[in-house]
């Protein structure tokens, strides 16, 4: 890999074309490169989250989220190649049931708001589905394994979840919320606080 990384503005890339890690040459534009594009958006913007403060095991588990993303960009890299292993799918399960099963019932759609760490959050999540979408639209195109697209659904649902939890986490003992949208059904109800 350190040879790999000796020069890093090759100009190969000047026509519009990039390599993939089979050594083929396609379009930036090409879905391909799209969907590695979100998916490297995306770990860069739980990096971004990650400056925040925040309970160490949600700290630990989007360390290894970032691991996992990197995975799926070299599998996106490569062709019929699979890095992303479906353990990866079924540790964000288990991490959706524990950190949602801690969480009050919702009472009414939230708004992507709260603190700064919830908020990054959000946007992790908003990344997630358009990465989604983008290896959906490749797989539409080429043969390409389903972990991928369950592993970035699943990531979607459970930064929602984790914006909820950032939302409550406060390290001087007392307990945040969710910012709820204001719908004229909860005004109705009376449940809509001021």
């Amino acid at each position: 890999m350190a040879n790999r990384l000796t020069q890093i503005a090759t100009r190969t890339g000047d026509n519009g074309t990039t390599g993939l890690g089979d050594n083929t040459r396609v379009s930036k534009n090409s879905l391909r490169v799209h969907a590695m594009g979100d998916v490297d958006e995306l770990n860069s913007h739980l990096g971004v989250l990650l400056c925040e403060d925040m309970p160490p095991a949600v700290r630990s588990l989007l360390v290894e989220i970032q691991h996992q993303l990197f995975n799926l960009g070299g599998e996106l890299s490569i062709p019929g190649f699979e890095l992303l292993k479906h353990e990866a799918v079924l540790a964000l399960d288990e991490a959706l049931a524990e950190h949602n099963a801690a969480l009050p019932r919702l009472e009414e759609f939230i708004l992507p708001a709260g603190t700064r760490a919830a908020s990054l959050a959000h946007v992790c999540r908003t990344v997630a589905r358009r990465a989604e979408r983008a290896v959906v639209a490749l797989g539409n195109e080429e043969a390409l394994k389903d972990t991928p697209r369950q592993y970035l659904n699943r990531l979607s649902d459970l930064m929602f979840v984790l914006s909820r939890v950032l939302n409550r986490y406060r390290t001087d003992g007392t307990v945040g919320d969710d910012v709820y949208w204001k719908s004229e059904r909860m005004a109705k109800s009376g449940s809509e606080s001021a």
